[in-house]
């Protein structure tokens, strides 16, 4: 059996399993953002997935939907709650994503699906992280995750896209554990959110 066959039913096995054994978890964070988020309870947005393809990510929604006298959404530091971050802290807002999994949108290990708009700002080695699925963790987010540079982000993407191996892919799904364990790397100093790619260099990251 090839490794992309072998990698897949990795996915199946672990995301469908995880789905079964955290289902408590899914009724009581749904409740939970329902009563003090409202609703909708799930977030979905469009990303670029394998050769850019776009499809729905879905993440538990961890904002509010306050609005100025405008009618445009408040700054996300204005819209993110102790709630909110609780969430993210523990990395609970990406738990939808094993649905994504499940789907086939997405792997377990890969270069996490950034935004459409980005796709015209890559390098031409930055398009390489589109060689392979996205997933819900990989090497950038084990190797800094928020706290790092775009440059070295998608260096790091390029690197596991090269390098990948199914030994190489346990060994991070080892390291997300213990990241998320000591809730490390969650921001960007200085910022709630990711600040955007604009192409060139920047001074921040994010997923």
């Amino acid at each position: 059996m090839e490794v992309k066959s072998i990698k897949r039913a990795f996915d199946l096995c672990v995301s469908i399993s995880l789905l079964i054994l955290l289902s408590p978890i899914y009724v009581l964070v749904t409740f939970l953002i329902r009563w003090k988020l409202g609703s909708p309870i799930i977030f979905k947005q469009q990303r670029p997935g394998l050769n850019g393809k776009s499809f729905y990510l879905y993440k538990f929604r961890t904002m509010t939907s306050e609005i100025d006298k405008n009618g445009e959404l408040l700054p996300d530091e204005m819209r993110l709650t102790s709630f909110g971050l609780f969430l993210r802290k523990f990395s609970l807002d990406e738990l939808p994503q094993l649905f994504n999994v499940v789907i086939g949108d997405i792997s377990l290990v890969g270069p996490r699906p950034l935004l459409m708009e980005y796709l015209p700002l890559y390098t031409k080695k930055q398009l390489k992280r589109h060689n392979v699925k996205p997933g819900i963790t990989g090497w950038a987010q084990v190797n800094g995750r928020n706290a790092i540079s775009w440059e070295e982000k998608f260096e790091l993407d390029v690197w596991y896209v090269e390098n990948q191996s199914l030994i190489l892919d346990f060994k991070i799904l080892l390291l997300t554990f213990i990241k998320v364990f000591k809730s490390e790397g969650i921001n960007q100093p200085g910022n709630v959110t990711m600040e955007r790619f604009k192409g060139g260099k920047q001074e921040a990251s994010g997923d």
